[in-house]
């Protein structure tokens, strides 16, 4: 446990810091989930604008520090080719 003054404030922070990056994590996998969704339901419309919402909210997370920059580009990539190969087919 903390003892010092310091190390109890960082507790605190940290404990902060936790809860808003639980926040920002799930409001990115819920604009992920609305994207898989409409990949699922085979509605391109949807799919292409789900995702056009869902990547500045992606980046959004890698600038606070929620998600690594590969990570999110990795994610972004992967959804618009399956969302490009639905328009195709």
């Amino acid at each position: 446990m903390a003892n010092t003054i310091q190390s109890k404030k960082r507790a605190r922070q940290a404990e902060h810091r936790t809860a808003i990056n639980k926040a920002r994590r799930s409001r990115i996998r819920t604009f992920l989930r609305k994207v898989e969704e409409a990949i699922a339901g085979g509605n391109v419309e949807t799919a292409r604008d789900a995702l056009k919402a869902a990547q500045p909210e992606l980046m959004r997370g890698v600038t606070k520090g929620v998600y690594h920059k590969n990570t999110a580009s990795r994610k972004i990539s992967r959804l618009s080719s399956r969302v490009k190969a639905m328009s195709n087919s």
